[in-house]
């Protein structure tokens, strides 16, 4: 599976939506390197990645939910407090493991379940909330 940033996908927030593009592009070399074979060489740069980048970005996030009233606010954190707990799921398994071929496809699986989940459906209504209030 394949996943590019587009344009839709946009919040509007240079900051969040930058991020959002970084998330893409390391899902995207973890996806190419699966294609050339090299998925369990990958997956650990991405799941060291992911461990400390999502905090951040979900932090930058949060604060502008909260800062703009969000009404959704709890539920997106609920959100992303259970992706990092699948995240540091699988960075556990990793180093019990190793980069096994099922880490691989579960780690391919949660991100790009959480891609198009979340970013396409519940930051982009963050993103409808935002412009309603002429936040953005």
């Amino acid at each position: 599976m394949h996943i590019e940033w587009t344009s839709d996908l946009a919040i509007g927030v240079d900051e969040i939506d930058n991020q959002h593009k970084e998330i893409f592009r390391r899902f995207d070399s973890l996806f190419e390197a699966c294609g050339e074979g090299r998925g369990k060489e990958e997956v650990l740069k991405l799941l060291l990645f992911l461990d400390d980048y999502v905090k951040e970005h979900f932090s930058a996030e949060e604060r502008l939910q909260m800062r703009s009233g969000y009404p959704d606010y709890p539920a997106h954190k609920a959100a992303h407090q259970q992706f990092v707990a699948d995240v540091e799921k699988l960075t556990r398994e990793f180093r019990d493991e190793g980069a096994t071929l099922p880490l691989v496809i579960q780690t391919n699986k949660t991100l790009s379940s959480w891609l198009i989940q979340h970013i396409k459906r519940v930051d982009t209504a963050f993103a409808g909330y935002l412009r309603e209030q002429k936040k953005i």
